[in-house]
């Protein structure tokens, strides 16, 4: 199985505070992969040191190889690792199509004379990241919206536009930190095929999320994190029944209980 992320011995402390404790996590090239716990385990701190956010207080994080410890945020962005935010971070009064070619314009092939002499370059290169925004805007079925401010969409439809966004900057890992807060359970299932469809385009997904019954359907590989340590990783099924996992989540542990009670909460 070939590698694309790997977290080797990862800790993080806040003054006396250990929010994550040699945390090791690898990721392949493709597939979806949910890291969950319990509020305050650590895990969008794993997502801020991958992003360059954070720097990890020791290990080691690698991309492809590649040492990602003391990169800064755009140039983790040009090695292929897009993020979306727990909190929606769109320019709301921006169209949905402006929204997404932001995130394409570190593509763009004109330099500051071509865009200002309004080249033929940069004339095509504009027409090309149009192109490329409506066929990103249509893959989270918002390319009708295109016009429109993205202040007058729907929460649910803020978050998708937002995955449109991060698929802008070609990554070849997206990190998604709770991609259906807010939503309700028909945007949860439209999302949940997008995303499904997303990576059969060949796309590595990297998933935060506390709806379980969300996880539990896309992901085919999940690991738990609690206190900052990584408890288990398997397949759902694994992890539903896991002693550990269970303990974690209800404060109790009772081989009788899985996690299908949680899932099924409301």
């Amino acid at each position: 199985m070939s590698l694309s992320l790997r977290l080797d011995a990862v800790s993080r402390q806040f003054g006396g505070l250990k929010v994550l404790q040699d945390v090791n996590l690898d990721l392949p090239q493709s597939g979806i992969f949910g890291l969950i716990g319990p509020n305050g385990a650590g895990k969008t701190t794993v997502f801020n040191l991958i992003t360059g956010l954070l720097p990890p207080t020791s290990g080691s994080i690698e991309f492809n190889g590649q040492n990602l410890v003391g990169r800064k945020p755009h140039d983790i962005t040009c090695l292929g690792i897009a993020r979306t935010f727990q909190n929606i971070r769109i320019f709301k009064e921006m169209s949905l199509l402006d929204n997404v070619i932001v995130g394409l314009h570190a593509q763009l092939q004109y330099g500051p004379f071509g865009l200002l002499a309004s080249s033929g370059l940069f004339r095509s290169e504009e027409r090309r990241a149009r192109d490329r925004a409506r066929e990103l805007l249509s893959w989270v079925k918002l390319d009708h919206k295109a016009a429109d401010a993205a202040d007058n969409l729907s929460y649910g439809d803020q978050r998708k536009l937002e995955l449109a966004r991060a698929l802008a900057t070609n990554p070849k890992l997206l990190l998604l930190d709770e991609p259906v807060a807010g939503m309700n359970s028909g945007e949860k299932g439209e999302l949940m095929h997008q995303i499904r469809s997303i990576s059969e385009r060949g796309y590595a997904i990297f998933m935060i999320e506390h709806d379980m019954r969300f996880v539990m359907g896309l992901c085919g590989d999940i690991a738990v994190l609690n206190f900052g340590r990584i408890i288990a990783r398997g397949t759902p099924e694994t992890i539903r029944n896991d002693p550990q996992v269970i303990e974690a989540y209800l404060g109790r542990e009772d081989d009788e209980v899985t996690l299908d009670e949680k899932e099924n909460s409301p």
